[in-house]
Order: C-alpha cells, then structure tokens, then sequence
C-alpha cells in the first residue's frame, strides 16, 4: 500500500478528517474527534498506528513480524503496522477498518447512528 493509498483510504470512511496536531508530518486520522490511525506518511519503512482489541492485538503480533506494540501509545490497545509488504493491501484495510470500527463503538450511539454504524 501506498502512502497515497492509505490517506485514501483512513479517508474514505464516514466522518474521517486528517488533523496534524503533534506536526506538519504526522497525519492523524480521526473520527468524531477520536483517533483511529496515526502515521508519517513520508516516513521509510511506512508504518501505521491502529487500534486494536487486547486479544486480537497479542495474537497479531505473534503472527506477524510487521506488528507490534504501539510505538509512543497505549501498548496494550494499539499497534504499530509496517506497511511495506509483508502484509498485503487486503489485511492492512482490514486492520485500518477494524481500528476505526472500534474507535465507532465507544461513541455516543446517536453518533453511531449520525455515522450509519449501528
């Protein structure tokens, strides 16, 4: 995936915004406010922080070398995904769908519903 890809696509969903509050060179994708991707989408290899559930996170981490603790988060509910192909395209928009689908979850259910997600 591309770094143009990937803007696109943490872009794509309702109510998606890039902000750059921390610099002109970190981009954060958010959601109502909320942070669901954080990543330097000039930074070699390309990396991505993504939200993840506790379990799932363990598991994806012993599963695949590109993934691991948070860099600079809460380690125990984010990961930090290398995207330069040793995942393929599908798995990283599932892994960026999953971050912005739980980030959905925690909001207000008339947000949820402002959203389309029940």
């Amino acid at each position: 995936m591309t770094p143009e890809g990937l803007r696109a696509f943490c872009l794509s969903f309702n109510g998606a915004v890039e902000d750059f509050p921390f610099s002109p060179e970190i981009s954060v994708f958010k959601v109502a406010g909320k942070m669901f991707a954080l990543t330097a989408l000039d930074g070699s290899p390309l990396t991505v922080n993504l939200k993840c559930e506790p379990d799932i996170a363990v598991r994806l981490r012993a599963e695949h070398p590109e993934i691991v603790p948070g860099w600079h988060m809460n380690k125990r509910h984010w990961n930090t995904v290398t995207v330069d192909g040793g995942l393929d395209d599908r798995q990283v928009r599932e892994l960026v769908e999953d971050s912005y689908d739980l980030v959905v979850a925690g909001l207000p259910r008339a947000e949820r519903l402002r959203l389309d997600r029940p």
